[in-house]
């Protein structure tokens, strides 16, 4: 990633004021609910910036624009490899001692400092950042903000929305329902969906397939009440599950595995020298 690039993603945390301003139009949104494909891409990506405007006015990037650039060489080169590689697609690093990562719709994925600290190596991250681009490419949070915000403003009155501009009046709670998912988390089914893709997208970007196993097998062996991973374990799966689910693609694992892999492309800089 170069210089301006980082600028644009640091830009997003400059935007992220309490009342943080939404640029797409709520009542597209809420009509096509029940239809995701209406929801366009200009939309998508509106929404995605907004909501990562709000995360990074909470836990801003680790400022090192040495592990930014890496984080981000790493990531854009795995959505590159996939059907909407030309999203505006930002990768950064939260300054947060947790482990957890996070995907918004249009393309901003991060992942904490606590997680990127505990990778071993390079197919671990982009394990990692697969699994996020995953739910990213098959809409999990927009889908999931869609139905929220949905049920969220059926009870408002039809009197007061004749009174107000329903795109000011909705704002805040539209926002409420992107920044939610991230302490409730998504379905399980989606969280799965995301592990088996995510596998298939590193091991197509030339890494190995088993990293994101790995990372797994490295949560399993942490204690669920640690402060560092309660969040990840209240919205995720439990690792022993991913796990199990994974092994039911161990054939297609083993056959990625005994591809040519990449050569340590990107590891110029992994936070260790």
């Amino acid at each position: 990633m170069n210089r301006l690039a980082l600028i644009a993603l640091l830009a997003l945390v400059a935007a992220a004021p309490a009342q943080a301003q939404l640029n797409f139009n709520i009542n597209k949104l809420l009509d096509a609910a029940k239809n995701v494909g209406e929801i366009g891409e200009k939309e998508e990506i509106e929404l995605g910036r907004d909501i990562a405007s709000k995360l990074l006015g909470a836990a801003p990037l680790m400022p090192n624009e040495a592990v930014q650039r890496y984080v981000n060489n790493v990531g854009r080169w795995l959505a590159s490899q996939t059907e909407r590689s030309d999203l505006p697609w930002h990768f950064g690093v939260l300054e947060a001692p947790q482990l957890n990562a996070f995907a918004t719709p249009g393309g901003n994925i991060f992942i904490t400092r606590g997680l990127y600290e505990r990778m071993r190596n390079e197919a671990e991250l982009a394990g990692v950042l697969a699994h996020e681009i995953a739910h990213v490419l098959k809409k999990h949070h927009l889908k999931a903000i869609q139905k929220s915000a949905q049920l969220e403003l059926a009870g408002t009155a039809v009197s007061t929305l004749a009174r107000q501009d329903r795109n000011t009046a909705n704002r805040e709670k539209l926002l409420g329902a992107g920044t939610e998912l991230f302490s409730r988390g998504l379905d399980k089914g989606d969280e799965l969906e995301a592990d088996r893709l995510g596998v298939v997208i590193a091991a197509r970007g030339g890494y190995d397939a088993y990293g994101l196993p790995s990372v797994l097998q490295t949560l399993q062996a942490m204690n669920a009440q640690d402060s560092g991973v309660a969040l990840m374990f209240k919205t995720h799966p439990a690792p022993a599950e991913r796990l199990d689910a994974l092994e039911k693609m161990q054939p297609t694992l083993d056959a990625y595995a005994a591809q040519p892999r990449l050569a340590d492309r990107f590891t110029t800089y992994h936070g260790r020298k």
